[in-house]
């Protein structure tokens, strides 16, 4: 079902200009995951920023707001699983009200990019991620902005849920942490200066 337009009884305060959403699986279990960049990104990037993501009254994603550069700007991680992701994006943008989708960016895992790579699009495929597919479920379309953390492939297609979902350890564990830091500091091109600046410059950079 997609996503309804908000109305003047949905909104509670100053409308964000720009809501940007982590995609991680809740739990202990999955924490310092591949799967779980995303999220790790936007709490790092509310970690620098002073704020730290809480859940409010109904809703289903931990969120905080801050003013930058860019105006009024909500970064959220969602208390849903990966593959119900969608599940939190209708009440936050409806708190948010959010009036335009292409101001909303997607932070998360992409097995098609190498560890290390970073690619900030907007719309195109959801490259069977499933928290993308639930997120263009619910707002009936892909023409929102993603920020791909690239996490490459396992060897076998067998490996894939472990290697996604399982803590990498030794180097592996520490370029993890580099590539998390790095996806923070692309996000803060965004506030600084803005979707179409920080893409020309995230793009940019493929070293």
């Amino acid at each position: 079902m997609a996503l309804r337009r908000t109305g003047d009884s949905d909104r509670r305060g100053t409308a964000s200009t720009l809501v940007i959403v982590g995609l991680a699986n809740p739990g202990s279990d999955y924490e310092g995951s591949r799967h779980n960049v995303g999220g790790d990104a936007v709490r790092l990037l509310a970690s620098r920023h002073g704020v730290r993501l809480t859940l409010e009254s109904r809703q289903r994603a931990l969120s905080a707001t801050v003013v930058c550069a860019q105006g009024s700007v909500t970064m959220a991680v969602p208390t849903t699983f990966m593959n119900e992701s969608g599940a939190a994006l209708a009440p936050l943008l409806r708190r948010t009200s959010l009036a335009d989708l292409q101001r909303l960016v997607i932070v998360h895992d992409e097995l098609d990019l190498e560890p290390g790579r970073l690619q900030l699009k907007f719309g195109g495929g959801l490259a069977g991620h499933n928290g993308l597919r639930s997120i263009a479920a619910t707002l009936g379309t892909q023409d929102f902005a993603r920020l791909r953390i690239g996490i490459g492939k396992p060897a076998t297609k067998e490996q894939g849920v472990d290697y996604v979902l399982v803590r990498p350890r030794g180097a592996a564990k520490l370029a993890l942490v580099r590539d998390v830091e790095a996806a923070a500091d692309a996000l803060e091109l965004i506030l600084e200066h803005g979707l179409e600046e920080a893409q020309r410059l995230v793009n940019a950079n493929r070293d």
